[in-house]
C-alpha cells in the first residue's frame, strides 16, 4: 500500500484562497465598522429628535397656559400623548420645577418624582443623556420651562434605546445584504481571474514555477545551440548565449525588432516569415548556420521559436568531401584511360611492334609526368597541389582545359599556422568549380589559375588566388549580388545553388582578406581573393609585374 501525498495546491489555488479571505475579512470588518457607527450615529439622531421636542414643548405659549391653571395634567396629558404620536418620540413628561409628573405614557406614574437628572434644567440649561427609567433605558433631552423670567416647569423627550436598537438593526440587515453582495461579488471575480491564472500557469504552484524558472535558466546556459525566441511582433524576447554568438550580436538586444539586428536579408526574412521554416542553410557573421522556426500559437500567434545550430565546419568537410569525390571519379576516368592505353601496349607487343609499342607508353608516361611537374613546380604546397590535379583532371571529364598560370609560385611551407589547409580548399576548390561550370561549353572552354604572393617580407605579405574563365562573364548590376548566398544563374540541383561563392566570400572574410569578381580578358569572369599572410613561414617569389587587371596566361595542364 502506499502512501498518497498531497500534491501542494496550485499557486492560482492558493491566491484564490489569500484573496477570499482578503475578500472576506475587508468585507466583514467594513459590515462591523458601518454597525458600530451607525448604531452611534443612531443614538446621536435620538438625542437630537429629542432635543428638539422637548424645546418645541418647552417654547408653546400653550404649555406655559396649561401650567398656570389648577390643574396642569387636566391639559397636558392629552396634549403630551399626541407629541408622542405626531414626533415618533417614546416619552414626553412635563414636570414642575421640582420634578413631580404632571404627564406620563402611564397615567400611573402621573403625580411621582421623574427618574432622572433634573440639576442642570433647574439652573436653566438644556442637556441629553441615556438613562434607564420606568420604561427602561431611554435616550433623553430635559429643558426648563421658562415663563415671564421664571422657571414654571420642566420637559423630557426621549426615546428607547431598544427603539434606536431596532433602527440600526433594519440598517444592519441591509448593511448585510449589501455585504454578501460585494462578497459574491468579490468571490466570483476572483474566481475568474484565478480561472485565467491557473490556465496560464498550467496548475502549477509556486515552487514548481520557481523550479522551472531555474531549470529554464540553466538549459539556457547549457546548450550550445542558438535558442531565439520572438514575440508576436518579431522583437526579441529571449536569446541565450549561443544564438548571440552564432548571429553575431552583442548588447542587449531583448526588445529590439528582428529587421534591427544588422542580419543577412535572407536570415532576417527567415525570421520574419509566418510560416515554419525546417532545416534552411543561411550565412550569418562568420558561420554556415541551420535555421528551424516554429511559431508559438494558443488561439492566436503568441511569437516564434527559433533554433540554430552550427554546421561551418560540417559544410566546410563537405566541400572537401566533394573535392575528394571529384577527384575519385577522375581517378576512376583515369584508371579506365590507363586501362585502354595498356590494353594498347599489350596489342601492340602481341603484333610484334614492340618498338611502337614501347614509343607509345613512353609518351604517356612523360605526358602524365610533365602534368605533375607544371603543377608541383608552380605550386608545390602539398594540399593546393593535389587540388589542383584532381581538379584539372575533373575538369578534362567536362571538356574544360585547366590551366596554371606561369605566374604562379607558391613554395611549400609558405603558409602560416593561421591560415589553414581547410579554408584554402574551400576557397579555391569552389571558385574553380564555380569556374568549370561557367567555361563548360564554350568555345574555347578554359579555367586559368594563378596562385603566388604578393608584397615585400613576412609583414604585410598577401596570397592571391585568381581564377579566370571563358564563360558568359558575370553582368557588373549582379557583382555584388553573386557572393550572396542563394544567388546563382543555374539551374537548381540537388541541395540547392548559390552557396559555393557565399562560403568563398564568408571563409576570406574570416582571415581578413578581399574577394573580387571582374571581366576577365577576352570576356568571361576573374574571381580574385587575397588573404593576408601575416607572420608567414617563409618567402616565395613575387612577380612585380603581376597585377590584379593584367590579363591571365599559362600554359595548359
Amino acid at each position: 500500500m502506499h502512501l498518497r501525498v498531497p500534491r501542494p495546491r496550485s499557486l492560482a489555488g492558493q491566491l484564490f484562497a489569500m484573496q477570499a479571505v482578503l475578500i472576506a475579512v475587508v468585507v466583514v470588518g467594513y459590515a462591523l465598522f458601518t454597525y458600530i457607527s451607525d448604531r452611534g450615529q443612531a443614538q446621536d439622531a435620538a438625542g437630537r429628535q429629542a432635543r428638539s421636542v422637548s424645546l418645541a414643548i418647552a417654547d408653546s405659549p400653550s404649555v406655559a397656559e396649561a401650567i398656570r391653571t389648577p390643574d396642569p395634567t387636566a391639559r397636558l396629558q392629552p396634549y403630551a400623548v399626541r407629541v408622542m404620536q405626531d414626533t415618533d418620540v417614546d416619552f414626553v413628561t412635563i414636570m414642575d420645577p421640582e420634578g413631580i409628573r404632571w404627564t406620563h405614557p402611564e397615567p400611573k406614574q402621573i403625580g411621582h418624582p421623574f427618574q432622572g437628572h433634573i440639576e442642570r434644567a433647574q439652573r436653566g440649561g438644556t442637556f441629553t443623556e441615556t438613562y434607564t427609567g420606568t420604561l427602561g433605558p431611554s435616550v433623553r433631552a430635559v429643558t426648563p420651562i421658562v415663563d415671564d423670567g421664571r422657571i414654571v416647569g420642566l420637559v423630557s423627550a426621549g426615546i428607547k434605546v431598544e427603539e434606536i436598537s431596532k433602527r440600526a438593526q433594519e440598517q444592519l440587515t441591509a448593511l448585510s445584504g449589501v455585504a454578501a453582495g460585494a462578497l459574491l461579488l468579490g468571490a466570483v471575480g476572483t474566481y475568474v481571474i484565478n480561472a485565467r491564472l491557473r490556465r496560464h500557469t498550467h496548475g502549477m504552484n509556486a515552487d514548481e514555477l520557481s523550479r522551472m524558472h531555474d531549470y529554464h535558466q540553466a538549459a539556457l546556459h547549457a546548450v550550445r545551440e542558438g535558442l531565439l525566441m520572438l514575440d508576436g511582433q518579431y522583437r526579441v524576447a529571449l536569446i541565450n548565449d549561443g544564438g548571440r554568438e552564432l548571429l553575431g550580436v552583442h548588447g542587449d538586444v531583448v526588445g529590439a525588432s528582428v529587421a534591427d539586428l544588422g542580419l543577412p536579408s535572407q536570415l532576417t526574412g527567415a525570421l520574419l516569415a509566418s510560416e515554419p521554416r525546417v532545416d534552411e542553410v543561411h550565412l550569418a557573421a562568420e558561420r554556415v548556420l541551420v535555421v528551424n522556426t516554429s511559431p508559438v500559437s494558443g488561439g492566436e500567434r503568441r511569437g516564434t521559436v527559433v533554433t540554430l545550430r552550427d554546421v561551418t565546419e560540417l559544410q566546410s568537410l563537405t566541400g572537401e568531401l566533394n573535392s575528394e569525390r571529384g577527384f575519385t571519379q577522375a581517378l576512376r576516368s583515369q584508371a579506365h584511360e590507363a586501362a585502354n592505353r595498356l590494353h594498347t601496349v599489350v596489342s601492340l607487343i602481341e603484333l610484334g611492334r614492340a618498338e611502337e609499342a614501347v614509343e607509345f607508353a613512353t609518351a604517356e608516361l612523360e605526358l602524365a609526368q610533365a602534368l605533375t611537374d607544371q603543377v608541383v613546380a608552380a605550386v608545390s604546397e602539398p594540399v593546393l597541389a593535389a587540388l589542383l590535379l584532381g581538379k584539372t583532371a575533373q575538369a578534362n571529364e567536362r571538356g574544360v582545359e585547366l590551366v596554371v598560370s606561369q605566374d604562379s609560385r607558391l613554395d611549400d611551407g609558405l603558409l602560416p599556422p593561421s591560415l589553414p589547409a581547410r579554408d584554402l580548399v574551400t576557397i579555391l576548390g569552389n571558385l574553380v568549380d564555380n569556374a568549370v561550370d561557367a567555361a563548360q561549353g564554350a568555345v574555347p572552354s578554359r579555367v586559368t589559375v594563378a596562385a603566388y604572393t604578393e608584397g615585400s617580407g613576412a609583414v604585410g605579405s598577401e596570397l592571391v588566388l585568381r581564377v579566370s574563365d571563358t564563360g558568359a562573364g558575370v553582368d557588373p548590376a549582379h557583382a555584388d549580388l553573386v557572393f550572396q548566398r542563394g544567388y546563382s544563374t543555374k539551374p537548381a540541383g540537388e541541395g540547392g545553388r548559390g552557396l559555393g561563392l557565399a562560403l568563398v566570400q564568408q571563409a576570406v572574410r574570416r582571415h581578413g582578406g578581399t574577394l573580387t569578381v571582374t571581366e576577365a580578358e577576352g570576356g568571361g569572369a576573374r574571381f580574385e581573393a587575397r588573404l593576408p599572410l601575416g607572420d608567414a613561414g617563409g618567402g616565395g617569389s613575387t612577380p612585380a609585374a603581376v597585377t590584379g587587371s593584367r590579363p591571365d596566361s599559362g600554359g595548359a595542364v
